[in-house]
């Protein structure tokens, strides 16, 4: 026995197959608008863990350039 697709509208449960193609044309847009959004978050949480990594790395780096300018003022 196959489950029927189901949707709310409204707080009111419909049948997708109840639907006109019209309405099941425009459910299929936000079905994939959803998919789209998870999808733009999920690369979107990558860029910005990316963007810490780097940050990071550019911060440790300037902190050496410094450690190691003020070695070479001491020795002088």
């Amino acid at each position: 026995m196959t489950k029927e697709n189901v949707i709310f509208i409204d707080d009111k449960e419909v049948k997708v197959s109840d639907l006109t193609e019209q309405q099941q044309y425009l459910h299929q847009q936000l079905l994939d608008l959803k998919n789209k959004q998870f999808r733009i978050q999920f690369e979107l949480d990558q860029v910005n863990a990316s963007y810490s990594v780097f940050q990071n790395a550019l911060s440790q780096s300037y902190k050496e350039s410094v450690a190691e300018e003020d070695k070479k003022t001491e020795v002088n």
